[in-house]
């Protein structure tokens, strides 16, 4: 399965977003999951299945827990293919962020309004 098609559930995302801060037990992350979501133990399960298969989590064995954690390798990967594309975003974002400085310069300065 390609990255791009296991990220393109909102559920492995959610799952993913429940994970980047650190490792979770299998029945946490189903617990938010299908509150957010309404699906079953074993929806969330064959969610969690489809991540580890694919190297976005790996688990562990805590006694009869299991805690899930991101594996950065395949997000890493995404993030290289993504890099060819920053140059679309990476001068306006540098712009709004320097217009966003002057604008906080002209407020701590009170100077307001338009620029003459």
């Amino acid at each position: 399965m390609h990255a791009f098609d296991v990220l393109g559930d909102p559920v492995r995302r959610r799952i993913l977003e429940l994970l980047v801060d650190g490792e979770q037990s299998s029945g946490d992350v189903t617990a938010v999951v299908r509150a957010e979501f309404g699906i079953s133990q074993p929806a969330v399960s064959q969610h969690l299945r489809v991540l580890r298969e694919n190297g976005f989590t790996t688990v562990r064995a805590e006694g009869a827990r299991r805690l899930y954690s991101v594996d950065p390798g395949p997000l890493k990967e995404i993030d290289g293919w993504l890099d060819q594309y920053r140059r679309f975003w990476t001068g306006p974002l540098d712009a709004l962020a320097t217009e966003i400085a002057r604008g906080r310069r002209d407020v701590a300065g009170k100077r307001v309004g338009p620029r003459p």
